[in-house]
């Protein structure tokens, strides 16, 4: 079974590795932050013989034209444009809207969000997020608008749902465009519909961490044929036909064997998504009361899709890391998602708009945040492993503060 191990570069992605025989017994014990559901290997193995037979591994293929098709049918979008990962997603996402200028975006996110911002000669300007939630305020969106900025880029974190409803009225008011970076966001629904609906565009990733994966890949989601066709130009290099290319492109696509493991992983995807809701369900009833930590609990006309499980560590900031590295003793990875801001890093940390000053909320907790493993392959007996360790914590430990 493949599993993912949290690095030690609190920047990196994570590392996929395969577990066999030349593992050793303490890191078999080892609990991971997340790891991929392997689907029925038979299903993936048949679609394998067809892609060998046919010698058609890429350039949007039979499987791929398959998997955009149900996919767009599962999630109930209008189109689906699946790309290599989500970062190209994003970058072909940005140039189809045509933006200028700056762009407003969260500090609280994977260091991505801000990169294909600035990859594309953009300016991340960086708003700070609820003061009891993981999103962009809306309420201060306002006053970082200026004569220079063209989108607004806000990240549904966790897979919780950003204020949809006022973000798009205020784009609306100052005619701008809404790029949702919705990496997190796979299978939730909003008042009724898919929160990948929301938006100019939408990208969702198919990374290995994420509830549904191709091992890597990603996906636009466009509300018309038109913006679908313009965004799968730019994703194959620009070109229109052999003898035209009339605009800048890439080379974003998907293969076809991604294609098809996402085919195999898209037949299991509503057991995986119920059983990381059970297992959810225990670490709600265990920790709600802990004197350490907070369990955020969001309400609202949406359904979750348990991507992450985050806990907020009461108190000072050092007992994040105690608890952190006391957990990492018990063989238990979890991680400080998404710690350090964006805007501490060194790529953002001269920017205006990265000043501690205006960003309070963002830094309260990506100072105190961790994320629990949760992935279909926990069991719930290793839940209640994670919630007796924690409980057992003594409050004496933090006395010396």
């Amino acid at each position: 079974m493949g599993s993912v191990k949290s690095s030690r570069n609190r920047n990196v992605k994570p590392h996929f590795v395969r577990k066999g025989a030349n593992m050793t017994c303490e890191n078999d014990n080892v609990i991971h932050v997340s790891e991929p559901f392997m689907p029925d290997f038979d299903n993936f193995s048949t679609m394998l013989r067809q892609i060998w037979s046919s010698k058609y591994v890429t350039n949007c293929g039979i499987f791929h034209q398959k998997l955009e098709t149900e996919l767009a049918d599962y999630l109930g979008v209008p189109y689906v444009s699946l790309t290599a990962n989500a970062t190209i997603g994003l970058t072909i996402a940005l140039k189809a809207l045509n933006l200028t200028g700056e762009v407003i975006t969260s500090p609280y996110s994977f260091v991505a969000t801000a990169h294909v911002i600035k990859n594309e000669k953009l300016l991340p300007v960086f708003c700070d997020i609820e003061k009891n939630g993981f999103n962009l305020d809306p309420d201060k969106i306002e006053s970082l608008i200026t004569e220079k900025t063209s989108a607004l880029m806000p990240v549904h974190c966790y897979g919780y749902p950003c204020d949809v409803e006022k973000i798009q009225a205020i784009a609306d008011r100052h005619q701008l465009k809404v790029l949702y970076d919705a990496a997190h966001a796979f299978g939730v629904n909003y008042r009724g519909q898919s929160l990948l609906r929301y938006g100019d565009l939408s990208v969702v990733s198919f990374h290995a961490t994420k509830v549904y994966t191709t091992i890597e890949g990603g996906a636009i989601i466009s509300p018309d044929l038109e913006t679908k066709t313009r965004v799968d130009r730019i994703r194959n290099f620009g070109i229109e036909s052999e003898v035209s290319i009339p605009i800048l492109g890439m080379n974003g696509k998907m293969n076809e064997l991604q294609a098809a493991f996402g085919l195999a992983q898209l037949a299991h995807i509503d057991e995986i998504l119920a059983k990381r809701a059970r297992l959810a369900e225990v670490y709600q009833e265990r920790l709600t009361h802990s004197p350490l930590i907070e369990v955020p609990v969001k309400s609202g006309e949406f359904t979750r899709n348990y991507s992450y499980f985050p806990v907020i560590v009461k108190g000072r900031t050092h007992r994040r890391d105690m608890i952190y590295n006391l957990l990492k003793s018990k063989n238990i990875l979890v991680r400080r998602y998404f710690y350090p801001l964006l805007t501490d890093t060194q790529c953002y940390a001269d920017l205006p708009s990265a000043s501690p000053i205006g960003l309070p909320n963002a830094h309260h907790v990506s100072e105190r945040v961790l994320c629990l493993p949760l992935h279909p392959n926990l069991t719930t007996d290793e839940v209640h492993h994670i919630c007796n360790i924690i409980d057992l914590i003594p409050m004496s430990s933090f006395e010396a503060e």
